[in-house]
């Protein structure tokens, strides 16, 4: 197997993308992967990543991977997890205060800023509508970052997210509780829950 068909083993097995690191840590040459990009196999979507030419562009993808630090929150976290049936004309994307990356000058993208104590907090994987792995929070950050910016939320969004929250059953109210104490949000969220549950 020559270099150019082990990048497209690890392509298939990535469910259509590989990184450079993923490239290069398998001891291929990551020339391989501009040749690929030439012969219009593969496409490039940001630095180190790259995804199948024709497959249908996965924007939520394409626009997470533009940076390590970025993640989906507010409503696009709402939405990634089905508490939102309103699908996002723009991309909410949590990043640590001080960032000054390309999502600055991207026109739809919302950027919310946090220290990076907590940046991570409630940080998971998940596949995006496309099928592609995106960082997003959890249900129960989503929650308490809402709740916390709730004077940008849309209040509908904001009112059928809390609701579908409180009715689902995988949903984990000691985790909640447990965020909103980090988040220094306890008081509102307990009273929120007290009132939909």
């Amino acid at each position: 197997m020559n270099n150019l068909e082990k990048v497209m083993e690890l392509v298939r097995k990535n469910n259509g993308f590989v990184t450079t690191k993923e490239v290069v840590s398998n001891n291929i040459n990551k020339m391989a992967l501009k040749r690929l990009c030439d012969r219009n196999e593969l496409k490039r979507v940001s630095t180190g990543y790259y995804v199948l030419f024709n497959n249908l562009d996965d924007d939520y993808f394409n626009v997470i991977s533009k940076s390590k630090n970025a993640i989906f929150s507010h409503s696009t976290s709402l939405f990634l997890h089905n508490l939102s049936d309103r699908t996002p004309l723009s991309f909410d994307i949590t990043v640590p205060v001080g960032y000054g990356g390309v999502l600055q000058n991207i026109s739809n993208v919302n950027l919310h800023y946090v220290n990076r104590d907590i940046l991570t907090l409630g940080l998971l994987i998940m596949k995006s509508p496309f099928g592609m792995d995106v960082k997003c929070y959890d249900m129960e950050r989503t929650i308490c970052d809402i709740i916390r910016d709730k004077k940008y939320v849309d209040v509908e969004i904001y009112t059928k997210a809390l609701k579908w929250y409180a009715n689902r059953k995988d949903k984990d109210l000691l985790k909640l509780v447990k965020y909103s104490k980090k988040l220094n949000l306890e008081r509102e969220v307990v009273e929120l829950m007290r009132i939909i549950l």
